[in-house]
Order: C-alpha cells, then sequence, then structure tokens
C-alpha cells in the first residue's frame, strides 16, 4: 500500500500537550473532583492522589491544552527531495489552532491529501479535534471522520503500520528511531519534561524545537518503511515559528 502513497501529498505532525493549569492547586474544586474520578484506577493502582498525578493533564484533552502543533511535509528541488517543517506555537491555544486550521484549509484540503503521526489515531488526531470543538472552532476536512468507515480514514499512524495488525503493544518513537538507525528525536528532551518547561520555564522555544524533531523522525521512518532513503539534514529546512504570544490582536 505505501508504495501507492505519493509522500508530496503527506503532512507529517507533532503535538505537544500540558495541564491546563500549573498544578493541580489551581483548578477550582469542580474540575478537582472530576479529575479524582478520572484518576481513581491510576491513583489505586499507583498509590498517588490526584495531585501527585496531575502532571499528567495535559494527556487528556479535557484537562489538557496544546501549546505546540508541529507540521512538516516533502517537497523536490531540482532533484532533491527537501522536508519543509513549522511550529505553530505559545500560550494561546485558539490561536495555535486557527493558524494550523488555515494550513490544512488551505494546502491540504483535497482528498488526496493525508496526515501522518506516531499515534496519531490514538492521540494526536483526536486531541486536536476535540480541543477545536472546545474553543468553538471547526474542524478541518482532513481531520473529519464523522460518519466515515475505518478504511474510508485515510490518515498515516506510523505506530499503527509498525503493528502490522498487532495491537498487543505500543512501540515508542525513539525506539523505532534507534532500530532504523535515525538520530533520537529524545536527546535534549522528552514528553514528561515539556509540561515543566512551558509552565516553569516558560521555554516555548524549547519545546517547538523538540517538537520539530519528533515530525522530522516520523518522516525519515516513514521513508524507511518505504524502503526509501532517508533526507539529509542539510535538506531539512526549518521555517520561522507561528508565536501566538506575538500575535495576540488577531483574535479579539
Amino acid at each position: 500500500m505505501l508504495d501507492k502513497i505519493k509522500e508530496e501529498n503527506i503532512l507529517f505532525i507533532d503535538i505537544e500537550t500540558v495541564g491546563q493549569q500549573p498544578s493541580y492547586d489551581l483548578l477550582d474544586d469542580h474540575t478537582k473532583e472530576l479529575w479524582a474520578k478520572k484518576m481513581t484506577w491510576q491513583s489505586e493502582k499507583e498509590s498517588k492522589s490526584p495531585a501527585e498525578l496531575y502532571e499528567r493533564a495535559g494527556i487528556w484533552a479535557e484537562f489538557g491544552k496544546i501549546v505546540c502543533i508541529s507540521a512538516g511535509f516533502i517537497v523536490t528541488e531540482d532533484g532533491e527531495r527537501h522536508f519543509r517543517v513549522k511550529s505553530f506555537c505559545g500560550s494561546n491555544e485558539k490561536m495555535i489552532l486557527v493558524a494550523f486550521s488555515a494550513l490544512l484549509n488551505k494546502h491540504f484540503n483535497k482528498d488526496k491529501h493525508m496526515l501522518c503521526a506516531h499515534n496519531g489515531k490514538e492521540f494526536d488526531f483526536p486531541y486536536i479535534c476535540r480541543r477545536l470543538l472546545v474553543n468553538g472552532l471547526p474542524i478541518p476536512k482532513i481531520l473529519d471522520c464523522a460518519g466515515k468507515k475505518p478504511w474510508e480514514i485515510t490518515n498515516l499512524d506510523t505506530l499503527e503500520l509498525w503493528r502490522f495488525g498487532d495491537y498487543k503493544h505500543y512501540t515508542s518513537l525513539d525506539l523505532l528511531a534507534n532500530i532504523f538507525n535515525l538520530p533520537s528525536p529524545k536527546e535534549n528532551m522528552d514528553g514528561c519534561m515539556v509540561g515543566r518547561t512551558y509552565w516553569d520555564e516558560h521555554n516555548i522555544d524549547s519545546i517547538s524545537e523538540y517538537c520539530i524533531n519528533d515530525v522530522v523522525t516520523i518522516c525519515q521512518l516513514f521513508l524507511r518503511y518505504k524502503g526509501q532513503p532517508i533526507i539529509a539534514d542539510t535538506n531539512v529546512d526549518v521555517i520561522p515559528p507561528y508565536i501566538t504570544d506575538d500575535h495576540e490582536d488577531e483574535i479579539q
């Protein structure tokens, strides 16, 4: 199947998320109750309080928010493949989603287009859709799977492709990068550090760089799946990010 997919029709993406508040103590009482109910099983299993588990809040779209979406695509210039990648990031989730949706609606809105992420069908794609709805925004065509049968959903997932129908375990992007001799995307940061980097260090640049590294790795991994050479580091073109804090006047 992969040999029939045109690489230029794929937008490779990754998202980074954090809890909606820096700490459990800042939640209102009702949200604390709802979080405690959500964490009942984890609390019992790990003997941890809901407050101690709040560092994981970014995993759930009901308790988290998106602080970065990175997206990249393959282009051919002078006979060489390049990978162009850009981040949409910052503290205003709604503006991140508006800017990212504009990219999808303008350039990736045809039936031939596809998204590709690692564990995207379980995490990235539904998370983006849920946060779009929470922010009162429409879901772009490429993400809208309402009413579609499973085989009608063409978006790609490098984790699902690796499973070959086996659903018994999760294989991390870092592990797959290692076995395919790709640079680790987790050299300077991993997912559990994003919340602290955002809330404590206010370092959106580091989060953007981390997210971009994941997107580049997803693209290179996909090319490995196809038995093709990866894109040279010198041909990875990082476009300056769209940082919402620089555009606060665009949404009233």
